[in-house]
C-alpha cells in the first residue's frame, strides 16, 4: 500500500483470557456525516486479525456505516464527510495518496443481496483478477478451483463451471460472492448481512463456511441476528444511535456484559 500516513498502534483488545490481541484495522475518534447528519460519532475500537468480529444493534445504529468505512466504500456517496484516523496495518487509509484499488483487493465485501455477475460461473470468479491484469490462464483456473473449494461450492459446480451464474439458488448466489471476495486474496472480508434473505438451511452453510474461514482471514459481519453473532463470532461490538457502546470478546459481551445499554438490548428490552 503506498500510503505515507503511518499510525503509531496501539493495544488495548484482549480476549477472553486477557491476553492481548494483534489488530488488524484500528479506528481513533472515527466520525461521519451524511449532508448534516451525524451517522458515527467518535468510533475508537481495534478488530483482531485473523478473527470473526459481529457488529450488532438496532437498524440504523451506524454498523453498515461503519462496514464501509473500511474500504472507502463510501467515497462512492455524494456529500459524506468523515473525520478521525482509520489504519490498516498502522497506516492511514483515508490518506488521499492511497491506492484505493488495492485498498479493495486487501479489504473484500459481500453485500446483503448476493448479486452475481451476468457471466459464467468462472468469469465470476475470475473477475477481481482479471481487472487487476492477470491473463495467465493456469493463474486463473488454480485461483478459481481454489477459491470455490474454500467457498463449499467446487464440488457442485466443477463439471459446469461456463454456464451462467444466474441460475443459482440465494445461497450458492451469496457463496459464489463469497469466492469472488476471496480469489484476490484479500486479508479482510468485510459482510453486511450475508444471510439475511437467506434460508435456515443456506444460513447454516454460510456459517459453517464463516467457521472455516476464520484463522485465515480477518472477517468483520454485521448482523441483525445476536443468535448468529454468537454462533460466528469471536469478538462483538454493539452500536446504538451511532455509538460504540461495547466491544469485546463475544461470549464475555453476551453472558456478562458491562454495560446496561448491552444487556438491554440483548435480551430484548429494546432494540
Amino acid at each position: 500500500m503506498n500510503a505515507v500516513l503511518e499510525i503509531p498502534r496501539w493495544n488495548t483488545t484482549v480476549d477472553a483470557q486477557g491476553d492481548p490481541v494483534d489488530s488488524i484495522v484500528e479506528t481513533r475518534d472515527l466520525s461521519l456525516w451524511y449532508g448534516d447528519k451525524q451517522a458515527l460519532f467518535d468510533i475508537t475500537m481495534r478488530f483482531p486479525r485473523r478473527q470473526v468480529t459481529a457488529l450488532i444493534g438496532p437498524s440504523g445504529c451506524g454498523k453498515s456505516t461503519l462496514l464501509r468505512c473500511l474500504n472507502r466504500m463510501n467515497d462512492l456517496v455524494d456529500d459524506v464527510t468523515i473525520t478521525g484516523s482509520i489504519a490498516l496495518d498502522g497506516h492511514e487509509i483515508n490518506d488521499p495518496t492511497l491506492d484505493v484499488i488495492e485498498l479493495r483487493r486487501r479489504v473484500g465485501m459481500v453485500f446483503q443481496r448476493a448479486v452475481p455477475f451476468p457471466k459464467s460461473i468462472y468469469e465470476n470468479v475470475a473477475y477481481g483478477l482479471r481487472i487487476a491484469g492477470v491473463r495467465d490462464r493456469a493463474v486463473l483456473d488454480e485461483a478459481v478451483e481454489r477459491s470455490l473449494q474454500r467457498s463449499a461450492l467446487w464440488d457442485e459446480v466443477k463439471d459446469r463451471l461456463h454456464d451462467s451464474a444466474l441460475g443459482f439458488s440465494g445461497g450458492q448466489h451469496q457463496r459464489l460472492c463469497i469466492a469472488r471476495a476471496i480469489a484476490v486474496r484479500p486479508e479482510i472480508i468485510l459482510m453486511d448481512e450475508p444471510c439475511s434473505a437467506l434460508d435456515p438451511r443456506s444460513t447454516t452453510r454460510i456459517e459453517d463456511l464463516i467457521g472455516q474461514l476464520r484463522g485465515e482471514y480477518t472477517i468483520i459481519i454485521v448482523t441483525h441476528n445476536m443468535q448468529q453473532a454468537a454462533r460466528v463470532s469471536d469478538f462483538t461490538a454493539f452500536f446504538y444511535e451511532g455509538s460504540l457502546v461495547e466491544f469485546g470478546p463475544t461470549k464475555q459481551l453476551f453472558t456478562k456484559p458491562e454495560k446496561k445499554e448491552t444487556e438491554d438490548y440483548i435480551t430484548g428490552r429494546f432494540g
